[in-house]
């Protein structure tokens, strides 16, 4: 039986957690487990951005990058988990105000996809994320018969269709909550 990749976007997952569960710390292997059932994992990938540093870094910002240093590193020790990290670029928006913006964290993350589905790796993909940019990699997946799912809510939701992403419907709130 082919074995089953899940693909993690942490700024993503973040924002649930946050807005669903105030920010409460979950267990990533349980959750993975809850998505996989009794298929074979074949790894876990996880994607985040490490916090924006300036140069020089403010003593807070030393803070928050030490902080989520040690939490990629416990991830890291998990059984088949990767992490994958891209950059955390800043902008400023018309008012001065900054804004700040993942960069690179999609493209792993399609790019994963597609190599994984191509070299027939996996035959289903679960994606937790909520970001219609990963579609086109989506079609080449399953175009590579390999079947994908995703977890998301809300309006992020409504960008994935079934014409896209099977098993749609899969209930993410309750994976997270046994992960809890």
């Amino acid at each position: 039986m082919p074995a089953t990749a899940v693909f993690i976007d942490g700024g993503y997952l973040n924002a649930v957690l946050k807005r669903e569960f105030n920010s409460v710390r979950i267990d990533y292997r349980v959750l993975v487990n809850q998505i996989v059932g009794d298929e074979r994992l074949l790894r876990a990938y996880y994607y985040h951005c490490p916090p924006f540093q300036s140069a020089p870094p403010t003593q807070d910002e030393r803070r928050r990058v030490s902080e989520m240093d040690a939490f990629f590193s416990q991830l890291r020790r998990l059984p088949r988990f990767e992490v994958r990290l891209g950059k955390l670029a800043r902008y400023y928006d018309a008012t001065g105000k900054p804004v700040y913006k993942q960069k690179r964290v999609d493209i792993l993350m399609g790019v994963e996809l597609v190599l994984l589905a191509v070299k027939q790796r996996i035959g289903r993909a679960a994606l937790i994320t909520g970001d219609s940019d990963l579609l086109p990699a989506v079609e080449i997946a399953r175009n590579e018969r390999a079947t994908v799912s995703q977890r998301a809510m809300g309006r992020l939701r409504r960008a994935y269709t079934d014409r896209h992403v099977g098993a749609v419907g899969e209930d993410f709130l309750s994976s997270l909550r046994a992960a809890k």
